[in-house]
């Protein structure tokens, strides 16, 4: 008898412990699943980050060797003018192809062909001896830039939706990042007296590396692919309003990619020597600011951010248009800088929620819009200051700042508070 009432005691009591067992189990399987999607998502942004830094690094690269393909090849400055609009071309060009390979074909694998094409392109580039030659690999190197343009940043936003936060802006850090590196790397290639067909190849083969080392960590899915999204549809009026935002800010980065040192030389009337000044400390401004702009967004919305982003803006603008000295027309630029850097980047990460267009598709649309405006915003400063003034140019253009934060204030209020 008391051998029985022992067993039941012990039945009971492993009866009452099995649950507690069973339920510990289960919140491992819980946390270590969750550490293995955190590990899995963490590695997914390391990829997607390095192919940005890559994108960015070959075209630092070419930028960097355009003199020195111009002496190799002795070309006047009307035929490397020429040349310079073949690789604008050959981007806008790609861009109605972009959208529909990456909605067909998905974009972890337009990410690796276009990128192996891309760096191919970039060091047949060094390669050409001749100006047909140059033309067809510059056609080449826009067109699969942008390719690798529209799959990267759709990944970017397939990381987004797997970390439930916003992340583009970093992305678009490391893009900057790498113009950095590219032009010191190009300085130092041309110090050394390396050829640009040698230097283009060392960047195409560890581009290479890179991309076999990656690939296997790119998100495979693409968000929202199960989803019924046309692959051909007119973008609708949001997209628009976003595209339009994406060709105001993108008019003044081309006014200052392309401006910058000439404003700096002849209306601050700084020595030869210092007339990069104003343009580096844009790019420092927008790199670093990207870095930030994606917890900032987190915290206060798209809305706030782009209005913002707008204001800044046109404040630099004015201020290195009325002061025109030194101090000041830097401290300008600086602003200028991060303004600008979060706007494109936000765009983009917006438009990859599109609930009628695929990702690729409605990047394209939006890119299509903002390409537009750094190719308009060159030209058109060229055209007001020769009728008025450059500073007078400069002030127009602030108007485009304006424009951001106009439009950004009829964005639609979930639109404005919406986080991913």
């Amino acid at each position: 008898m008391e051998i029985s009432e022992k067993s039941k005691n012990i039945c009971t009591r492993s009866e009452v412990l099995r649950p507690v067992v069973r339920k510990n189990d289960n919140e491992l399987l819980v946390s270590s699943s969750k550490q293995n999607q955190s590990s899995t998502i963490k590695t997914n942004r390391i990829s997607v980050g390095a192919m940005f830094f890559m994108h960015g690094l070959c075209f630092a690269s070419w930028a960097s060797r355009i003199p020195s393909i111009q002496q190799n090849l002795n070309l006047s400055s009307a035929q490397l003018g020429g040349l310079l609009f073949i690789l604008p071309t050959g981007f806008f060009l790609s861009l109605p192809v972009a959208g529909w390979l990456v909605s067909k074909a998905g974009s972890k694998k337009i990410v690796i062909i276009s990128g192996v094409c891309y760096s191919v392109a970039l060091a047949c580039i060094g390669w050409s001896d001749n100006i047909f030659e140059l033309i067809l690999c510059l056609f080449s190197f826009g067109f699969f830039g942008n390719l690798l343009n529209i799959s990267i940043n759709t990944q970017a936003i397939n990381v987004e939706a797997l970390s439930k936060k916003t992340l583009m802006a970093s992305f678009h850090g490391m893009w900057s990042v790498a113009g950095f590196a590219g032009a010191a790397i190009g300085s130092g290639m041309i110090g050394l007296g390396v050829t640009p067909f040698l230097h283009f190849i060392l960047i195409n083969i560890f581009f290479l590396l890179v991309i076999g080392f990656s690939s296997s960590s790119l998100v495979s899915k693409d968000h929202g692919v199960n989803e019924k999204r046309p692959i051909f549809s007119l973008p609708d009026k949001s997209i628009l309003s976003l595209g339009i935002i994406a060709f105001c800010s993108m008019m003044v980065e081309g006014a200052m990619f392309d401006w910058s040192g000439i404003y700096f030389l002849d209306v601050v009337k700084v020595e030869k020597e210092l007339t990069g000044i104003g343009y580096t400390t844009f790019m420092i401004a927008m790199a670093g600011m990207r870095f930030i702009a994606d917890r900032l967004s987190n915290r206060f919305g798209l809305k706030r951010m782009l209005q913002l982003s707008g204001i800044v803006t046109a404040g630099g603008l004015s201020m290195a248009v009325s002061f025109p000295m030194l101090l000041t027309s830097l401290l300008g630029f600086f602003m200028i800088g991060i303004g600008v850097s979060s706007v494109v980047p936000l765009v983009y990460s917006e438009v990859g929620k599109s609930k009628t267009l695929s990702p690729g598709v409605a990047l394209s649309a939006v890119s299509s819009l903002g390409f537009m405006g750094l190719l308009v915003g060159p030209p058109a400063i060229g055209f007001i200051a020769q009728s008025t003034s450059l500073r007078i140019s400069f002030l127009t253009i602030t108007l485009m700042s304006l424009a951001v934060f106009v439009l950004a204030s009829f964005l639609k209020r979930d639109q404005a508070n919406r986080s991913i």
